[in-house]
């Protein structure tokens, strides 16, 4: 059985353990502030899930998922997570985390940025573009009319195959955007953001969007 690591146990990251919880993974979950604040949210998700320092979730999953303030990327472990799938679901609120020049002028996106920090990892989007909420609510199976579809994006045929995967035992479509460099496509204020779309629509809103807002 695959163990999910998860970085971030905020809106996306809890949404996403319960999803995969359902779907019949194990998952081991840190924040900023320390395990035992996590009590709550694991007698929740039930046994099995773990809270953990972010060291030992990103050394315990097999796949690890990143969801911190996009301010704090350099934050996470580099080492343990050598050789692994990394979901990156930043996004970037120069309100919260400060401006970026280079995000700011669309010289780079945030999955790049990650991507250089863990240089050793398979960085693939996910889950940046969905209300975190619906993201254990709105799965269907494979082949339902109108299905969800979320978009992503990687330098790495095999995290592409993972997560393509993923999102289908959690009930979503999936459109590949392509490579990293590419993945500005899907982040805030683009007409792919935090919509409901199946997969022609979000083709269609992905080949609307533009590299600067």
């Amino acid at each position: 059985m695959t163990t999910l690591g998860i970085i971030g146990a905020g809106h996306i990251g809890s949404n996403v353990a319960r999803a995969a919880i359902a779907a019949g993974y194990d998952v081991v979950i840190s924040n900023s502030r320390g395990p035992e604040t996590l009590g709550d949210l694991i007698g929740e998700l039930g046994g099995k899930a773990r809270a953990a320092t972010a060291e030992e979730a990103a050394a315990a999953g097999d796949v690890v998922l990143v969801a911190v303030p996009l301010k704090n990327y350099r934050d996470v472990p580099v080492a343990p997570l050598a050789g692994k799938i990394v979901v990156d679901a930043n996004n970037y609120y120069f309100e919260r985390d400060g401006h970026i020049d280079a995000l700011d002028r669309g010289e780079t996106t945030t999955s790049s940025l990650l991507q250089a920090h863990l240089p050793e990892s398979k960085v693939v989007k996910g889950f940046n573009h969905i209300v975190a909420a619906t993201i254990p609510t709105d799965g269907t199976p494979a082949g339902t009319p109108d299905r969800r579809a979320l978009a992503t994006a990687s330098d790495h045929a095999d995290a592409i195959e993972f997560i393509t995967r993923f999102y289908d035992e959690l009930g979503f479509d999936t459109v590949n955007i392509g490579a990293l460099e590419d993945s500005w496509r899907v982040e805030r204020d683009r007409p792919a953001y935090v919509v409901r779309q199946n997969r022609d629509e979000l083709v269609a809103n992905l080949a609307k969007a533009n590299r600067l807002p």
